[in-house]
């Protein structure tokens, strides 16, 4: 699919007409809309024919002048009539905000995501030409939008692989192909230099794989300066069977998604340097496969990590904090960015408290909370402030190391994650951490089973624009 600018609509030929519920009356003037249910109500449409028998597709937007679900009402649409569509169809815009256009770009492009990529026989899809009309000149909000929507597919492609594909040293590979074709910088550290340099809770928790465990290291560094504006890390656990803390065996399959964190850090590099924005920025994905063999680590453990400090391990299967500790730490001694964010399907907690329609953030920068709450309404991808009381710090206690990588209780486990974290932060007034394990992958209206939602590429993305 592609998108143009048109300066005019063409009303014989097929088109798409978004309208709100106090437009509707208007529209009726010169449209016939027999159907009395359609009222232009969120995401619903209605299929019209005009005089020389071309479709209109009116498709309602609600009553909110600023839909946050815009790009929804456009993805369900084209998902659901593009095969009807011909070679070329248009979408009128003059009623529509900037941001509207982008929204609805991103929901089109985000249609063309083929869930089925591993099936031997793959369904042929049309090539289809958009166009956008508007008296507005438009051209760079289609780009944006055309980008932001890839890359969220591309990212969903990321979380859905199979993980005997979705190794580390695989999303390595996909992370020095796009900084190639976008023209960023990335550097993978293997094995040997992750030792050399002390990845110490990456390599524990690795050692029972034969996929070896990497950290992905990606910049894009436009400005002049040498100080790194933002710094992401994300949560690469290509496949998390628990470890010897094995899991039941219930949707074991599912947890080839537990690497959507390094997902959202991978695509919102990419999308940033595809978009040109003027802020230095460094994604660190600290990637392993969870699995069990004689030489996984053990719960009693007592690991080393890149801080220096040491760990006793209670639970192997909390072993998304071990590898981002050793990336936040990375972070902070070697790039002292601005702002610190770290992302994670961390919890089975933090879906239990907010269910599948915020993520978890944590953070004493309550400046830093309200700037991205506000973003993940406007977006969709909604955040929900937890507690991060000093009172529960000392379920973190250990007699014999530093610290505990895991409580053992059944309350407080996604704030007693996120100050496991905040240990490992040198005390950065700038740092969040979002776990995003109910918001990444889920149930959705395009697959028959659970699959990767995309959330985090425009929820981060613009909160970096906020930042320039």
């Amino acid at each position: 699919m592609t998108y143009k600018h048109s300066k005019s609509l063409d009303i014989t030929k097929d088109f798409i007409l978004p309208c709100r519920k106090d437009e509707l009356d208007s529209i009726k003037e010169f449209l016939p809309i027999e159907n009395p249910d359609f009222d232009g109500s969120f995401s619903t449409h209605q299929l019209l024919y005009g005089t020389q028998g071309n479709r209109i597709y009116l498709i309602g937007l609600g009553e909110e002048k600023h839909n946050s679900q815009l790009e929804k009402t456009f993805q369900k649409l084209a998902f659901e009539t593009q095969k009807y569509w011909n070679k070329n169809i248009q979408v009128y815009t003059e009623n529509l905000t900037e941001d509207d256009i982008k929204k609805a770009v991103i929901g089109l492009k985000m249609a063309q995501y083929a869930i089925g990529e591993f099936k031997s026989k793959k369904e042929k899809t049309n090539k289809i030409t958009v166009s956008f009309t508007s008296s507005k000149t438009i051209k760079n909000v289609l780009n944006e939008g055309k980008y932001t929507g890839e890359t969220i597919n591309r990212i969903k492609a990321l979380v859905d692989s199979p993980p005997n594909i979705k190794t580390p040293e695989f999303l390595g590979k996909w992370a020095e192909k796009s900084a190639k074709d976008t023209d960023y910088k990335c550097s993978i550290l293997k094995h040997k230099e992750l030792k050399k340099q002390g990845f110490e809770a990456v390599l524990s928790v690795g050692k029972g794989s034969v996929n070896k465990p990497v950290v992905i290291i990606t910049e894009y560094t436009p400005k002049k300066s040498k100080k790194i504006d933002i710094a992401l890390v994300g949560k690469g656990i290509t496949f998390d069977s628990g470890g010897l803390s094995i899991k039941p065996s219930t949707n074991l399959h599912y947890m080839k998604s537990d690497m959507g964190g390094a997902a959202v850090v991978l695509g919102v590099v990419e999308l940033i340097a595809k978009l040109k924005l003027d802020i230095n920025i460094v994604g660190i994905v600290c990637s392993a496969e969870n699995a069990v063999d004689a030489e996984s680590y053990r719960p009693g453990d007592v690991i080393n990590s890149y801080s220096g400090k040491t760990i006793e391990i209670i639970d192997t299967d909390a072993e998304g904090r071990l590898v981002l500790a050793d990336g936040l730490s990375y972070a902070v001694k070697n790039i002292e960015p601005e702002y610190l964010i770290d992302l994670a399907t961390l919890t089975g907690s933090v879906v239990r408290t907010l269910g599948y329609e915020a993520a978890g953030m944590f953070t004493h920068n309550e400046e830093m909370a309200k700037t991205m709450s506000e973003i993940g309404y406007k977006v969709h991808e909604r955040v929900w402030q937890l507690p991060m009381f000093e009172e529960y710090k000392s379920d973190l206690h250990s007699d014999i190391a530093d610290l505990r990588n895991f409580s053992g209780k059944p309350l407080t486990g996604a704030t007693n994650a996120a100050q496991f974290l905040e240990s490992f932060t040198e005390e950065h007034k700038n740092w969040m951490h979002l776990d995003i394990a109910g918001v990444s992958f889920g149930s959705s209206p395009y697959a028959k089973m659970k699959s990767a939602s995309g959330y985090g590429i425009q929820l981060i993305t613009e909160f970096i624009k906020s930042k320039i």
